[in-house]
């Protein structure tokens, strides 16, 4: 719920904090509860079994791929990073001891000592820049090639890497916690996609894509005071009440997407915890802009001024979430544009527009699966109720879960999506926006908007980035191809045996990813 809400990057961090940062993992704290209480000391032991509303038997251990939250947890339990996001939106060192630099386009990380693969062996620069260099250059098909293209070079130092940017990126060390970017042991110089090898709190014994992936405890784990469990499941359960039911009847410890239709009642039974957070992850209607009629900005502001969006975060979100403004930067980050205008549902704005572009009505098919989100099918139908005001006829075409980000997202030409976020805007607008992302999912392109993004990367004056970021958000929301109608808390459930910290990062589902590495048993 929106009273609730944690900024992911604390509004008041400093350019020297960015700049310089140091991995005190034993200094962090926990402030504010968003749950029961938390237990004092963490015990050791059980099994943790997850139940995920993802997972896909196309799925496999290639980092470039990853792009739902099954992976993306499979990822954190298995992989160490250079960098961590802690639960309360500040950077901490993983891999990477510390890091600094002088003027934000030479970065030097200083790789920590120690830090043991599964497979034996401890992690070296040398495997950094194999990992990261996995996701560079011209063949690369990683979803991560955007925003480590800009690495000029990479060398080693001691024990420590350096970057060298072809500008000035304040943001630089978040680009590090990217999932995409775990730290592989290297080969010759190369990674081996395939391997399940890693460095982190667990080890893979067997792996089921779109099933199942159990996971033991590594016994080697660097960090003290984490990897509580003797082991982990986690499940793909694409189905909210299978989801929901597994953990009534004890099947799962935990569960990710509750069905917000039934939370209320979900909420009554006994030895179940809601746990609710709020950050960047934002649900949308993502289209083709090259594809007719999309391709006409006109038609397109048409179908932004057709959804009721306070309709949808009543009853679709039930609440647990606010209106969006068509483009994805959310309150919590910290150059949000709060002096935007806020498209409003207006059937006569709509028609202006449908006139603009020649046209006295529209009708275009909207694919949606809960695959994509909770309710995006109800929300399509609710979308095509409203739009109907405006002579759009919408089509809402229920697609099937299997299979809904491999055949649908990016293959139909307009299409329901759910976006984690990121903790900068320019991870952000790198990763879905800029043109030629892999990711970018409206296929659009903007030259204004693409010159702001290299500007603003570089500039250093926080006021100045803030007019940059002010003005990008702006273009997106009255020239993309993306209805951003709702930004969605993250709602979980889990057992009351389960133990967590006081505060559960919001970056991610499932405790920013890390809830097997960071929650217990009671």
């Amino acid at each position: 719920m929106s009273s609730h809400r944690i900024p992911i990057i604390q509004s008041g961090i400093s350019r020297r904090g960015v700049l310089k940062g140091t991995a005190a993992l034993g200094a962090m704290t926990f402030a504010g509860t968003l749950a029961g209480p938390a237990a004092a000391t963490p015990k050791k032991g059980g099994t943790l079994r997850v139940g995920i509303a993802a997972g896909s038997t196309s799925e496999n251990y290639d980092p470039g791929t990853w792009d739902n939250q099954y992976v993306q947890v499979f990822a954190t339990a298995r992989h160490g990073y250079l960098a961590e996001v802690a639960a309360d939106g500040s950077l901490v060192g993983e891999v990477a001891e510390s890091w600094d630099s002088p003027d934000a386009k030479v970065w030097t990380f200083k790789i920590r000592d120690g830090v043991e693969y599964h497979s034996g062996g401890t992690v070296k620069p040398e495997d950094v820049i194999a990992s990261i260099d996995y996701h560079r250059g011209d063949k690369s098909t990683s979803a991560a090639k955007p925003f480590v293209d800009p690495i000029q070079e990479m060398k080693v130092d001691g024990n420590a890497v350096v970057f060298t940017l072809e500008a000035p990126n304040a943001d630089f060390p978040f680009v590090m916690t990217d999932y995409h970017l775990p730290i592989m042991p290297a080969k010759d110089g190369k990674i081996d996609p395939t391997s399940s090898d890693g460095c982190g709190p667990y080890k893979v014994t067997n792996y089921e894509p779109g099933v199942i992936a159990e996971l033991v405890r590594n016994p080697n784990y660097w960090k003290e005071g984490r990897a509580h469990f003797d082991g982990v499941h986690l499940l793909t359960i694409l189905d909210p009440a299978a989801r929901q039911s597994a953990l009534l009847t004890g099947n799962v410890d935990v569960i990710d997407q509750v069905d917000l239709k039934t939370v209320a009642l979900f909420q009554r039974a006994p030895n179940v915890t809601i746990l609710s957070t709020s950050g960047t992850q934002h649900y949308t209607f993502a289209m083709d802009t090259r594809a007719a009629p999309f391709n006409d900005n006109n038609v397109r502001q048409a179908l932004k001024y057709g959804i009721n969006r306070q309709e949808l975060v009543d009853k679709i979100l039930f609440g647990y979430g606010e209106i969006g403004n068509d483009h994805p930067i959310g309150r919590s980050n910290r150059f949000h544009a709060s002096d935007l205008e806020q498209t409003s549902y207006d059937p006569d704005k709509a028609k202006f527009h449908l006139k603009q572009a020649g046209l006295d009505s529209v009708e275009v098919q909207l694919s949606a699966a809960d695959a994509a989100y909770g309710g995006a099918v109800d929300a399509a139908v609710l979308y095509s109720n409203s739009a109907e005001a405006a002579g759009i006829k919408i089509t809402p075409v229920r697609e099937p879960n299997d299979g809904y980000w491999s055949d649908v997202w990016m293959k139909k030409p307009f299409s329901a999506v759910y976006w984690g976020g990121r903790p900068t805007e320019d991870w952000m607008f790198s990763v879905a926006y800029a043109s030629g992302a892999p990711w970018n999912d409206t296929f659009w392109e903007n030259e204004r908007f693409n010159e702001l993004l290299v500007t603003a990367r570089s500039e250093l004056d926080e006021e100045k980035r803030r007019e940059m970021y002010g003005e990008m958000q702006n273009i997106v929301r009255t020239e993309g191809g993306v209805v951003v109608p709702m930004f969605a808390s993250y709602v979980m459930a889990h057992s009351n045996k389960i133990k967590h910290p006081e505060q559960v990062a919001a970056n991610w589902t499932l405790d920013g990813f890390r809830a097997v590495e960071r929650w217990w048993f009671d």
